[in-house]
């Protein structure tokens, strides 16, 4: 991270990873001047922007929504449709190489975080922001390259020629796996019940996608010292 000069917009989808990179950021003094929530049309897209708005609201943070309706033309499938069934890993196959990629090819949107990043460096560099706070991690990394950090330095060197102000993209947690990123939040008492990690609609989290299963292992990993937090205030 820069220095508390540094002056950032952060993508927030309400998950762990984004919520609590913007929470360190904040710890350590970054100015963050609103937080960003994309509408792709993807399922949970009203559950996202009402946490991330909740979430906002408990750091005094402005909280925008960034609808693209196009994604709407692309085939409908995986998180742009809610017919098809998506896949439900146990807390064993999470460590499967050949089971987690098929469930990431499941869920892959075409050039997701290449269209936000983009998107965003546009708003910042018209808001002369200088950096774009995401929430990659080096757990899902392993299957969703758009989530490495080799990503984030090819985005960077893109951007350098395309932002009058060299927007940079940094992520906080990007070399950690998500049982880190719950141990970091848990030293910056960040309000855990405020996350929507699930990939599905719903009242509450559905507690069987992978997301929502990569969430649930890190807390297991997590539970003896999480402070009266239960696993089931946040997973069914």
């Amino acid at each position: 991270m820069k220095s508390f000069e540094t002056t950032a917009i952060a993508l927030l989808s309400s998950g762990l990873d984004s919520a609590v990179s913007m929470a360190f950021a904040l710890d350590k003094g970054i100015h963050i001047k609103s937080a960003i929530t994309f509408n792709y049309g993807q399922r949970a897209a009203i559950q996202e922007i009402q946490h991330a708005k909740a979430i906002s609201d408990h750091f005094g943070i402005p909280h925008g929504v960034m609808p693209l309706p196009w994604f709407s033309q692309f085939e409908s499938k995986g998180l742009l449709s809610k017919k098809d069934p998506l896949a439900h890993p146990s807390l064993k196959t999470l460590s499967d190489s050949g089971a987690v990629l098929k469930s990431a090819a499941q869920v892959w949107v075409p050039n997701r975080n290449g269209v936000f990043l983009e998107v965003a460096a546009s708003i910042a560099e018209n808001q002369k922001v200088d950096t774009i706070l995401v929430g990659f991690n080096a757990e899902e990394a392993a299957t969703f390259p758009d989530n490495s950090i080799a990503y984030i330095e090819a985005i960077n060197k893109a951007l350098a020629l395309s932002t009058s102000n060299h927007v940079r993209v940094e992520s906080p947690t990007m070399e950690m796996n998500k049982t880190e990123i719950v141990a970091l939040g848990m030293t910056l008492n960040f309000p855990f019940s405020l996350l929507w990690s699930c990939y599905e609609e719903g009242e509450v989290m559905c507690g069987s996608c992978e997301s929502c299963m990569r969430l649930k292992r890190a807390l297991v990993n997590k539970e003896k010292s999480l402070d009266g937090l239960f696993i089931n205030t946040i997973l069914n």
